[in-house]
């Protein structure tokens, strides 16, 4: 029988949803784990079968069983109820990739004509996607200060229905007050999306400060070890309907197998996450002090431009570090090449402690002049944290920071 989650008399913690919410401990097999569903179709008895399970599809939004593998499966379909458990919505949708998840929700919630509004200091695929692709369908966007409530309202126009925003924010990692720009998008009846993927559902839940949809790159945190790629999209009501409908049109679905490893990846989630969060703040304290850092972001830090937000909404502050060295462009380079523990990788999240120059993984395509623009120096490094030991990363830092 499948996780209660509704009893009035004890909500089941975080760790304990992310081990039992959706799955089903009666299935056929007795199985413990979860089962792999392995198939692309499913049979039918007879017509009268087929019959009665089409007309059930015209009239239930999520058919207990299904007909082909583009529109469903149970393995994914377990995963999804845990998503949408942990994050506190009714439905979760997961989807091939997080730029599936961000695209999907674009490409249905806009139509031609629309406008958006997105913050700046976001990851570059999401802000090329919305400023070249989607004008291709005469759908327009303006970008604003990530942070700036104002500059949001500002952007609003009559046909203004989206507001895009991730938090914390790649590479910075700003903060948005969640529970105000809810109050500001529904003044003016304009829907939210927010990606929430360095947070996690441990850090920070935007459904319950008002925000209409959450998603996540499930290939990041919650799957956790850097061997799978997926996406969620999580919402309350039927917010979620028009973009579960419509995947099977887009076919951007999730192998059975993929699902699996992310609903394995969800059971140490609680724990790999408390570890994280404690190297983070304790790396990003320890970077702050050093004579050969010159700036740190990380929104544990009282510097921290949205330190006092995130301490209000977040109950951790993750495991990305960004932070420059003093120097150049080179003396970057020269660090992360010194570093043993740290992989010269993108991507973010899982057990592995990863490390980067956002200038040339991320921004390489641009002039120099346009990534100033946007704040990304060459001496910039992004870090993004495992579960390594903190004193072990923190000896292999001092030792590399003597080859800047």
């Amino acid at each position: 029988m499948s996780l209660d989650t509704s009893t009035p008399a004890r909500t089941p913690g975080f760790s304990t949803q992310a081990m039992h919410a959706g799955v089903a401990h009666d299935n056929p097999h007795h199985s413990l784990t979860l089962p792999i569903i392995q198939t692309a179709t499913y049979t039918f008895d007879g017509t009268a079968d087929l019959i009665d399970f089409l007309d059930e599809r015209m009239f239930v939004q999520k058919p207990v069983r299904q007909e082909y593998g583009r529109y469903g499966n149970p393995t994914v379909a377990a995963v999804e109820a845990r998503l949408a458990a942990l994050d506190g919505g009714d439905d979760a949708i997961l989807l091939s990739s997080g730029m599936a998840a961000l695209t999907t929700s674009l490409l249905i919630l806009l139509s031609s004509g629309d406008h958006l509004v997105m913050t700046d200091d976001c990851y570059n695929r999401t802000r090329l996607f919305v400023n070249r692709f989607l004008r291709r369908f005469d759908i327009a966007a303006t970008t604003v200060p990530a942070g700036d409530l104002q500059a949001v309202e500002k952007a609003i126009q009559p046909n203004t229905r989206l507001i895009l925003s991730e938090t914390p924010t790649n590479p910075f990692l700003r903060c948005l007050d969640l529970e105000a720009l809810a109050a500001l998008a529904h003044r003016h009846s304009v829907r939210t999306l927010i990606d929430a993927t360095f947070a996690t559902p441990l850090n920070l839940r935007p459904l319950d400060f008002g925000i209409d949809l959450v998603m996540h790159s499930v290939t990041k945190y919650l799957n956790g070890h850097n061997d799978v790629m997926a996406g969620v999209l999580v919402g309350k009501g039927g917010i979620t309907t028009p973009l579960r409908e419509s995947q099977g049109l887009l076919g951007a679905v999730v192998d059975p197998t993929a699902a699996y490893h992310i609903g394995r990846g969800l059971q140490t989630l609680g724990l790999r996450i408390e570890r994280q969060n404690a190297n983070g703040l304790a790396i990003a304290r320890w970077l702050e002090a050093h004579p050969k850092i010159r700036r740190v972001w990380y929104p544990g830090l009282e510097s921290h431009p949205d330190h006092a937000i995130a301490r209000a909404q977040m109950r951790g502050f993750g495991s990305v570090v960004s932070f420059e060295v003093e120097g150049d462009g080179p003396a970057a380079s020269r660090f992360i090449d010194a570093m043993r523990l740290a992989h010269l990788a993108p991507s973010l999240g899982g057990v592995d402690s990863l490390i980067e120059q956002p200038a040339l993984i991320s921004y390489y395509d641009l002039a120099p002049e346009n990534r100033l623009a946007l704040g990304i120096r060459d001496e910039l490094v992004r870090f993004a944290i495992g579960i390594e030991d903190t004193e072990d990363l923190i000896a292999d830092l001092e030792r590399a920071l003597t080859y800047a």
